[in-house]
């Protein structure tokens, strides 16, 4: 005969094996998913540099071959992370980008609600980079996931506006210097210095009339009190005045008529020495009045130049915004955009203009030790940087994936002989704001992308590689977007802690 128990202590005795079983198998996995979530098999680590301080990222390179993304800043690269981009179908899309949104907590509304912390938007049709799993292969639908720890770090280190290029291969920015590259304007920062004390100074003498003008206000409503007080006095005094003319008028005796007298010459001097009191202080009012009407019109005066200062500090700031200017062969024309809105756009001249250009970024990196000239780099993409190439077939010849190759430098010559093709309008570099650090020329065989509109730097898509991770998705404009909402609670994972879906 089998017994069967069915107290429940006995029972609780029964299943805490199987309990146990499922617990040791959920702190299991959920180690497995940790790990996976920083490194993912086979891929390496995160890495810093060590020689020296970073200074302020510039620009991220993501290599699609290698997956990995580098980032830099104006003396090289400071960090390193591997990445998982688009599977096939679904590939992040090569080409030129912008930070143009950060959500520090960020669900997708395409794909099931997924869990995308620290995202940075490249385009408003969703691709961005973010926080995800890497299993060491390309996994994601179109966004580019960095193990987690990174995202945050990355995050927290960006600005809006950081330029993310999506390239091929794995390539590394190069100093060059060429006569096309443009340049600040002389004394560009020490304008803009000279305008923002301008503008302090004129606030805080807007808010030192402001407070005069309150004050004569203040000393006007109490010179009233004085002028209330006199009138009223005046007016008893009047009244007993004529109370003692109409008893002279009606005294009989000389005695009455005396006193009457007497009775109405005391109230005559009253009355004059009140109206003395009276007119004194009606004009102690009237000069307080005249103060507080001066000191209004000087405040309003003080107010416009206080508006005035500032939005001419305001405009010098914005010139030494950077400025992003786009030279396209296909299209033969200059476009430039500041602070993600365009500016003007010119046509251009590019000799031999059927033959391929390739696609350069040239970035303004830092000042050198004067006010005026700028250190630029450049990234070479493809036509124009295809020396990494031959390096990295013979590497996947082996059968390597080319995750362990250093990042392949650009090589400065073929980006020359880009800038000699051009010749740029005298009265289009005359309305190209003063060139500050982040600033950017891209020169681009290819057409502007359709990703480029409202809230954007420049997009530009490298039309001979996959882009099925941008082409699957509608592009909403920025202002209406509702792609990011945070929440305080991540739905849609799992128990042991990584997502249930892919994105």
């Amino acid at each position: 005969m089998t017994s069967r128990c069915v107290i429940p202590e006995c029972k609780q005795k029964r299943l805490l094996p199987a309990y146990l079983a499922v617990s040791a198998l959920a702190v299991l996995i959920a180690a497995a998913d940790g790990a996976a979530a920083r490194s993912g098999p086979g891929e390496r680590p995160i890495e810093s540099i060590q020689s020296r301080s970073a200074g302020e990222p510039t620009m991220a390179i993501v290599s699609l071959r290698s997956q990995r993304i580098t980032v830099y800043d104006s003396r090289g690269w400071i960090l390193r992370a591997p990445v998982s981009s688009g599977t096939k179908g679904r590939e992040t899309p090569a080409g030129i980008f912008s930070v143009i949104q950060k959500v520090e907590e960020h669900y997708s509304n395409l794909y099931d609600d997924a869990f995308m912390p620290h995202m940075q938007r490249i385009t408003w049709s969703g691709i961005a980079l973010h926080g995800g799993v890497l299993p060491g292969r390309p996994a994601s639908h179109g966004c580019i996931r960095l193990p987690f720890d990174f995202a945050e770090r990355l995050f927290g280190a960006t600005a809006m506006g950081m330029r993310v290029i999506v390239a091929p291969g794995d390539v590394a920015p190069v100093e060059i210097a060429h006569p096309l590259l443009f340049q600040a304007k002389p004394g560009a920062a020490a304008l803009a210095a000279a305008r923002t004390a301008e503008a302090q100074e004129a606030a805080k003498n807007a808010v030192k009339v402001r407070l005069a003008a309150v004050t004569a206000s203040r000393e006007a409503t109490r010179a009233t009190a004085p002028v209330r007080t006199a009138e009223n006095l005046k007016l008893k005094a009047e009244a007993q005045l004529a109370a003692a003319e109409t008893a002279l008028g009606s005294a009989v005796s000389a005695e009455t008529k005396e006193q009457a007298e007497g009775a109405k010459v005391q109230a005559a001097a009253r009355l004059a020495e009140l109206q003395a009191q009276w007119d004194a202080a009606k004009a102690d009012l009237q000069l307080k009045l005249d103060a507080v009407t001066s000191a209004r019109e000087a405040a309003a005066a003080a107010e416009t130049e206080r508006a005035a200062a500032a939005e001419a500090a305001r405009q010098v700031a914005r010139e030494l915004l950077p400025v992003s200017v786009l030279i396209s062969r296909k299209t033969q024309r200059l476009y430039v955009r500041q602070a993600f809105e365009p500016v003007f756009e010119s046509p251009v001249t590019i000799a031999d203009p059927d033959r391929p250009i390739g696609t350069h970024v040239f970035t303004a990196i830092e000042r050198t030790t004067d006010d005026a000239n700028l250190r630029w780099s450049v990234v070479s993409l493809r036509g124009g940087g295809a020396p990494g190439d031959t390096a990295e077939s013979k590497d996947r010849a082996r059968g390597s994936s080319g995750r362990d190759i250093e990042p392949v430098p650009t090589d400065p010559g073929s980006a020359k002989a880009a800038l000699d093709r051009i010749a740029i309008p005298q009265d289009a570099l005359n309305r190209i704001a003063g060139i500050a650090p982040r600033s950017s020329l891209i020169v681009t065989d290819e057409a502007l992308s359709s990703e480029t509109g409202k809230g954007t730097e420049f997009v530009v898509l490298l039309s001979g590689e996959p882009q099925g991770g941008i082409k699957r998705r509608r592009r909403s404009p920025g202002s209406d977007f509702r792609y990011a909402y945070p929440r305080s609670q991540p739905f849609g994972r799992s128990p042991f802690g990584s997502s249930f879906f892919t994105w």
